[in-house]
């Protein structure tokens, strides 16, 4: 495969976005202004930003700012290290505002294929490049014109646009397996909800208990009706167990071992962990299958402290099998196992409605959660053999959701290590890899068409579905 080289002006245009004045951010509104926190930085690609409540934006705005599905946008502010040269497309037309810290990139036709070109920025010969050009300051910057310099080494159209087409079959199977995952994760809190919140549990029937005229009692100490002969219970009483973790070394030495540690950013994927080194002697911080880990410093004025995570057999098969988490989260481990994931659902139900604001103190402006005064509080409790068969299903759930995870980092290296060959030349497309886009295309068809809304798991749970 013949390489030609060029300077990236050749190929593409690059523009700065619109200075949006702070007076018009705003809660609500039409338009959306893009931020550093639109860029996927961990998994590639683009992601609403979830930091902030102020993204819309009210005041004038040029019709050449306001994006495209499809558009290739690229930072031209490093604020996480390696930041620079990220791309991400924007998912949908007429809402996003391109903002001064990013930059538009458009494809001169016939020069260089879009989906080529999106690869392409990301790779490591133009990351190098532009760090090496960035303005050394607290906060590293690019321009436009600094991007267009770079020089690369591409082959032609016809091969571009054939590596385009193999990288975007293999990023559309890792972003199909993420919607599953989305879609199987809301039907676990959705069946939660159907069963232990709308009490429309399966009765002796197999039919929704409350719906079909199941009995109800007035709850006296939590002040709402529940099934007849359910009990009361502080949430304390489900525990065995509250592990405070430890952070570890960065190094080895001899009465160490090598763990990963889950910190607070590490809640919502537990993918990657970071490599720690704990003492020997504080090997009970481990954690074991089906604990829950609980965030109980951090948060910000819009997210609460207290968010948590289901400690899976997948999530500590994925990182290294030990993990623990650091000094920032507590871990619960359970009287019964089984009734792990009834008490996380329980969790995520009062965080979800924002009850952890009420249980934060403030230590040197970090907030901290409460824990023991928030496990005093009674809540329901269900009869322990549907909570058993709750945990059943929600271990079946959570197994396909980790056996997708690791085909994602299965199919993100084998992306990312043929990315730099396909670029320099080292690898051609010949007819094997050819196919093998086509079986991705395949297996993702068929796989989609296996759990989009095909399960019903009993007591009339398909109806809520």
């Amino acid at each position: 495969m013949g390489l030609k080289r060029y300077k990236l002006g050749d190929l593409i245009e690059v523009t700065r976005g619109q200075s949006l004045a702070g007076e018009f951010y705003a809660e609500e509104g039409k338009y959306i202004r893009l931020t550093l926190g639109n860029f996927d930085y961990a998994n590639g690609g683009f992601k609403p930003n979830t930091s902030k409540t102020n993204l819309y934006y009210t005041g004038p705005i040029k019709e050449q700012f306001i994006l495209e599905e499809g558009d290739i946008i690229t930072p031209l502010t490093e604020q996480t290290p390696g930041l620079l040269g990220s791309t991400a497309r924007i998912p949908i037309s007429g809402t996003y505002i391109q903002s001064q810290d990013v930059a538009l990139v458009r494809c001169k036709d016939g020069m260089i294929d879009p989906a080529f070109c999106y690869y392409l920025l990301p790779s490591s010969s133009v990351k190098k490049q532009l760090a090496a050009g960035a303005q050394q300051t607290k906060i590293r910057h690019t321009s436009p014109d600094k991007i267009k310099d770079v020089v690369v080494d591409i082959p032609d159209i016809s091969e571009q646009r054939r590596i385009g087409q193999l990288l975007d079959a293999i990023t559309h199977k890792i972003e199909l397996n993420r919607s599953i995952n989305q879609n199987l994760e809301a039907l676990a809190k959705q069946l939660y909800d159907y069963w232990f919140v709308q009490f429309n549990f399966p009765n002796e029937e197999g039919k929704p208990y409350k719906s079909n005229g199941g009995t109800m009692t007035f709850c006296k100490e939590l002040q709402i009706d529940i099934p007849q002969n359910w009990s009361v219970c502080r949430l304390s009483e489900f525990i065995n167990k509250n592990n405070n973790g430890d952070w570890g070394a960065d190094n080895r030495s001899d009465d160490s071992i090598e763990i990963g540690c889950i910190r607070g950013a590490d809640i919502i994927k537990l993918n990657g962990l970071p490599r720690r080194y704990i003492k020997l002697k504080n090997k009970t911080k481990l954690l074991t299958e089906w604990d829950v880990v609980i965030e109980v410093s951090g948060g910000s004025p819009v997210q609460a402290t207290g968010r948590s995570a289901l400690i899976t057999p997948g999530v500590i098969k994925r990182n290294g099998g030990k993990i623990t988490c650091s000094n920032f989260c507590h871990a619960f481990s359970f009287k019964d196992a089984r009734e792990s994931a009834y008490f996380f659902f329980l969790w995520r139900m009062f965080y979800d409605n924002d009850i952890m604001f009420n249980y934060e103190g403030k230590t040197s402006g970090i907030k901290n959660f409460m824990t023991e005064t928030f496990l005093a509080n009674k809540w329901v409790k269900a009869p322990t053999e549907l909570i058993h068969k709750f945990f059943d299903i929600v271990k079946d759930i959570y197994s396909k959701i980790d056996t997708n995870i690791a085909e994602n980092n299965g199919l993100i290296k084998q992306r990312d290590e043929l990315l730099p060959l396909l670029m320099n030349g080292q690898v051609s497309l010949n007819s094997d890899l050819y196919d093998s886009m086509y079986i991705i295309i395949y297996d993702m068809d068929l796989y989609f068409g296996i759990y989009e809304g095909k399960h019903h798991y009993g007591g009339g749970y398909g109806n809520a579905a």
